[in-house]
């Protein structure tokens, strides 16, 4: 039977974007909102968070800005119920907030440790951990959470980021056994490297100049091409939407081929 329903259609939902300012975030927070989705943007730059928040809205779109540090429970959960007074309702939930450290175990040192899984993993934790609650009680929702293509396998000098990562893609999991019966759907996004601030710092870290670390960042890969924001927002909106209304624990690897 052919149903004409858009299947990608946000409307009336309810989206939380962590990270939001800038990068993937950002362009996830886009997506969802083209899409029909209110928006609340979810960053620890407060700057760049309320840029980010008029931007949708100057766009036609329906967002604002919560200045959230993901490390903290209590703005965590300040923040959660802060979102549902006033919007009513927690439909999605990208939990993208994160950063690197491009190190050894060797190198790093304990506060460097500390800061990538804090921000990477607890941050995924402590938001999940108090939004669950709300996007239960109307009825469920999607949580898509950001891994890493070196969370399903190794990286070199980014010890902490593999890590983390790769308790992200577990962590997705485990989610996503103990809370369906909430219907709520838990899945990963697992990018490659992707054109992000986040990502030119990373080059920085290491010393090297940005155009070269960049061209051979995309070296290797079957699509022969750096990730864009955009590319990762697109996996975040298929995760979002009923298109994937049967898929719960899933890891999906977003990286032009690389780990292929």
């Amino acid at each position: 039977m052919i149903c004409n329903r858009d299947v990608l259609s946000l409307d009336g939902k309810v989206a939380v974007v962590t990270g939001a300012a800038s990068g993937i975030g950002l362009a996830s927070a886009e997506k969802l909102a083209a899409y029909g989705a209110t928006v609340a943007i979810l960053d620890i730059n407060e700057q760049l968070g309320l840029k980010a928040a008029e931007k949708i809205i100057a766009d036609g779109g329906k967002a604002k800005f919560f200045k959230c540090n993901v490390v903290s429970e209590e703005n965590c959960k300040s923040v959660a119920q802060e979102i549902k007074s006033d919007f009513g309702r927690i439909d999605i939930l990208f939990n993208n907030a994160g950063v690197t450290k491009r190190k050894t175990v060797v190198d790093l040192e304990e506060k460097d440790w500390d800061f990538v899984i804090d921000v990477c993993l607890k941050g995924t934790y402590l938001l999940s951990k108090h939004i669950i609650p709300i996007m239960a009680e109307n009825g469920g929702g999607s949580i898509v959470n950001t891994g890493s293509g070196w969370g399903l396998k190794g990286g070199d000098d980014a010890a902490a980021y593999c890590a983390a990562k790769g308790g992200i893609v577990n962590l997705t999991r485990a989610m996503a056994i103990d809370h369906g019966k909430q219907n709520i759907r838990v899945n990963s996004i697992n990018p490659g490297d992707t054109d992000t601030p986040l990502l030119r710092d990373e080059g920085k870290q290491l010393g090297l100049e940005e155009n070269s670390f960049l061209k051979d960042s995309a070296k290797g890969r079957p699509l022969e091409r750096l990730g864009t924001p955009e590319d990762i927002a697109n996996s975040v909106l298929f995760f979002a939407s009923d298109l994937s209304s049967w898929i719960t624990g899933a890891a999906l690897v977003v990286d032009g081929g690389g780990i292929a």
